[in-house]
């Protein structure tokens, strides 16, 4: 046995020699820096994988004598002749050749000495192949991701394993969140903020919608049905003290303030809407539970004030209510622009200078706290304009919706305070966590599927991928050998 592993590291030795002298070759050679990188990629991935054998060739081969004990103290009895394993690194395929124990021949195996010793994944593929496939899987199709890979590294698990893979890897996901420490108070600012919004979902038609007895669809039927993922952000920043004056210009150059303070420790949480709600929580439910410990674990002593910021969704501000209480609520300020802004485009063109007045008039009345105002003007419009049925509903939605949220508007207090008035984490959540990957071209999910990349997405953004590979591969080491392996 030490010969053939001496013979394994002096054939490595070998191949670093061959490597080199390649290296030598090009130079004299003239071979461009591009030929030779690609050259030198080639030959240290089959080094890599020659020495990976190595290793698990000098880790022996799992034969601990004919019984051993299982767990609940019960005979096992060392199989009839060794029994491989496939392993699937990164460097490329190895066969791991080891004796196995189970209770009889033929039944389940419940113990293999090497696999422990070698801390092998519960899958075929290694921890680093799973890391590195699924990085690429939440920011492209599992078939791009998986096609990707494999054009690198020469190795890649199948669309079908890489799917798998994305959901077992998301198991752990809302364990890892709940266990994870709260930031420092050193770190934390004076205003803790609490935003959600939801975004829409493709999913996938079961299969009696999708077979149609007409070769067209019906009148108002769509290509595919959406489900709602909720996107909730917490945060903590300074206060931001400023005037109406000060609102209205930064939107009218579309500039962010260079004053602004920078959100703290922002972290995000998506949550899926399931088809059958009646069997648990909805998604938004679920989401605002965890947002409101959250608030809690980051504000325990009450001492920070608590800013719920979001837009005119009614679900969204019951769930405020029921769930995280003695919030300031504030109704972004976005989505009052973009109502105020479609009332002007019913008197003047768009992008004109009148229609920027109406809106600038408007908006800077709103921001010194004076909503009747505006509310008085628009109903003035109603009855003295002369207006087509189209544009007497935009202006009457515009003005139920303020009328709705007028105690979330009070701006003038809300500036004074330096509080937050624009929902920007929210709305940018929902894009980069939600619309990005998910509405991809010719994307239909699944709930179990888009919930899995929707957790994974959320971990990788909020900066804790590493921390969470570390953590699900030491679970998963102690659910497979009671402790994780060195």
């Amino acid at each position: 046995m030490i010969l053939s592993q001496e013979r394994g590291f002096l054939k490595s030795q070998e191949a670093f020699g061959v490597l080199c002298d390649s290296v030598l070759r090009a130079g004299k050679e003239g071979q461009r820096l591009d030929q030779v990188e690609r050259e030198l990629f080639a030959q240290l991935m089959e080094l890599g994988r020659t020495l990976m054998q190595e290793f698990v060739d000098r880790a022996g081969d799992g034969d601990a004598g004919a019984t051993q004990k299982g767990a609940d103290g019960t005979t096992l009895h060392r199989s009839a002749e060794p029994h491989p394993r496939r392993y699937l690194s990164i460097f490329g395929e190895l066969t791991i050749a080891r004796w196995v124990y189970a209770r009889r021949v033929g039944q389940k195996i419940e113990l293999a000495p090497l696999d422990q010793k070698l801390g092998l994944p519960a899958s075929d593929f290694s921890y680093v192949l799973q890391d590195w496939q699924q990085r690429m899987c939440l920011q492209e199709s599992i078939h791009e991701s998986v096609s990707s890979l494999r054009e690198l590294l020469g190795v890649a698990p199948s669309v079908r394993a890489a799917e798998v893979m994305n959901q077992q890897m998301a198991e752990r996901a809302s364990t890892f969140r709940y266990e994870q420490p709260r930031p420092p108070a050193d770190e934390e600012e004076q205003i803790l903020v609490v935003t959600a919004d939801g975004k829409g979902v493709p999913m996938r038609r079961p299969l009696e919608e999708r077979v149609r007895t007409s070769p067209r669809r019906g009148k108002g039927e769509k290509a595919n049905k959406k489900q709602m993922a909720y996107v909730g952000a917490v945060y903590s920043i300074a206060p931001f003290p400023r005037s109406a004056d000060d609102v209205v210009d930064e939107l009218r150059r579309r500039e962010r303030s260079a004053d602004r303070p920078t959100p703290q420790h922002k972290q995000v949480w998506v949550e899926m809407t399931t088809r059958d709600e009646a069997e648990g929580c909805t998604g938004q439910e679920t989401l605002f539970v965890e947002l409101a410990v959250a608030c809690h674990e980051r504000n325990p002593k009450r001492r920070k004030d608590l800013v719920c910021l979001m837009d005119g969704e009614k679900g969204l501000w019951a769930a405020r209510q029921e769930w995280i209480k003695g919030a300031i609520e504030i109704l972004d300020l976005l989505h009052v622009l973009e109502r105020l802004w479609a009332v002007a485009h019913c008197f003047h063109p768009e992008k004109s200078r009148e229609a920027e007045d109406f809106v600038n008039h408007r908006l800077r009345m709103l921001l010194e706290g004076k909503v009747g105002y505006v509310l008085g003007g628009l109903r003035r419009l109603l009855t003295t304009c002369r207006l087509t049925a189209e544009r007497r509903r935009t202006i009457n939605g515009c003005i139920r919706y303020y009328d709705n949220n007028r105690d979330r508007m009070k701006y003038d207090e809300y500036l004074a305070a330096g509080y937050p008035i624009g929902s920007g984490v929210a709305e940018g959540a929902c894009r980069h966590v939600v619309k990005d990957r998910m509405e991809q071209t010719g994307m239909r999910w699944t709930t179990n599927g888009a919930q899995a990349m929707l957790h994974l997405r959320a971990i990788y953004l909020n900066g804790d991928w590493g921390s969470y590979q570390n953590y699900r591969i030491e679970a998963e080491q102690a659910a497979l050998y009671g402790h994780t392996a060195a």
